[in-house]
């Protein structure tokens, strides 16, 4: 079998990374920024902590905040045209997964445009161009999407989540900077932290995971076990922001390259279907979606519970370290104040068959472990509903 790693060419980590980010302007030759980012970063000062750097090192932009939590055909299309209009040479995107993904889309379609109609690049599209450039900065840790070469649009006509995956749209540049993270709400942190847990454990079972994948994705589950909890109770524990932020990206590194599963088919559901915030639907379904996984996992939820912080696991049976995974994630869950069924996010029981359909055609289910059904996937709806 044939293993594939793709990543950035450059990455910067660590408080006040982003102080780099004109140098490898100049570097790299780029002239004008097109500056991806969302209406909350710009309201609370976020994005401007990017922005008037740009601004002392005389380097010209034009902001585009046309960007919803989960951000739409319309959104990308619309930043397509505002992007060629502009006359900028290279794309900046500030935030977390919304902006990112939104920016990845623009710099595909500007260097691909038989692709404008954006729905046609679902799934792996055959697209010959690689993206603008594309510095990205995340200013949550969870979504990785800094370092993966995925991104997900909504198309609201269709009512469904399309994952697009394309090695050309990867940022050359990603710059990972706690200082970027110090403002994030409570809820926030601790959405998109369970969302690089996910990425963490689904990534370490999935069908395509290896022995590289694997290394990183253990790293991860430890340091979000970690740092997770004071980022949530502590928001300006920079400590604990550089270890989420850096767990997340490894995470990332993994997961972009040998795919996920159904939590996050059925968490996209949930996105199309009720605008859901992603790292909350895949929070939330996560320990579901692992105890149904458990008996196609082999010995790896042994290590998932040590690298949550579970002891003994090596005197443990198979179905004692696979109940101890499970108690640990919601354990962890429940700490940093996850809702835990889907009644509780505004889920209808008698959307659950739509939902389970829309997860079982989505693009990560056979990534799954264990092979799944539609019915399959219905029954764990219904045990997280209520």
């Amino acid at each position: 079998m044939v293993n594939r790693i793709i990543l950035n060419e450059t990455s910067y980590f660590g408080a006040g990374a982003i102080s780099v980010i004109a140098d490898e302007i100049a570097q790299r030759g780029f002239k004008k920024a097109f500056v991806v980012t969302d209406k909350d970063l710009l309201k609370f000062n976020v994005a401007q902590k990017v922005t008037t750097l740009l601004e002392t090192a005389g380097i010209p932009y034009e902001l585009y905040s046309n960007v919803k939590s989960n951000p739409t055909v319309e959104n990308v299309q619309t930043g397509v045209n505002a992007f060629k209009v502009s006359g900028a040479d290279f794309l900046i995107a500030i935030g977390g997964g919304s902006p990112i993904d939104t920016a990845k889309g623009i710099g595909i379609i500007t260097n691909n445009p038989e692709f404008t109609d954006v729905i046609s690049l679902e799934g792996v599209a055959a697209t010959k161009n690689r993206s603008v450039p594309l510095i990205a900065i995340p200013t949550t840790a969870g979504t990785a999407a800094e370092v993966t070469i995925n991104y997900v649009v909504t198309d609201e006509t269709a009512v469904k989540k399309m994952v697009c995956v394309d090695p050309k749209d990867i940022p050359v540049i990603a710059i990972v900077d706690p200082e970027m993270m110090a403002s994030m709400p409570k809820g926030l942190t601790a959405s998109t932290g369970m969302d690089a847990l996910t990425h963490a454990i689904e990534g370490y079972i999935t069908k395509g995971a290896w022995v590289l994948t694997d290394m990183v994705e253990l790293k991860a589950i430890e340091l979000i076990a970690k740092h997770l909890p004071t980022a949530v109770a502590v928001p300006g524990d920079l400590e604990a922001r550089d270890g989420m932020g850096t767990a997340q990206y490894i995470a990332g590194m993994g997961f972009s390259n040998v795919g996920l599963g159904i939590v996050h088919s059925m968490a996209h559901s949930l996105g199309a279907v009720y605008d859901t915030p992603h790292g909350v639907a895949n929070a939330l379904l996560l320990p579901y979606v692992m105890e149904y996984n458990a008996p196609a996992t082999g010995e790896k939820y042994r290590e998932i519970a040590r690298n949550l912080g579970v002891t003994d696991v090596d005197s443990m049976t198979a179905e004692q370290y696979r109940t101890a995974a499970v108690e640990a994630v919601i354990t962890l869950s429940q700490t940093v104040g996850i809702p835990q069924k889907l009644v509780e996010i505004g889920a209808k029981e008698e959307d659950l068959p739509k939902l389970a359909r829309l997860a079982y055609d989505d693009v990560c289910t056979p990534g799954n472990p264990r092979d799944t059904t539609v019915d399959e996937i219905l029954g764990i709806y219904l045990k997280a509903f209520g």
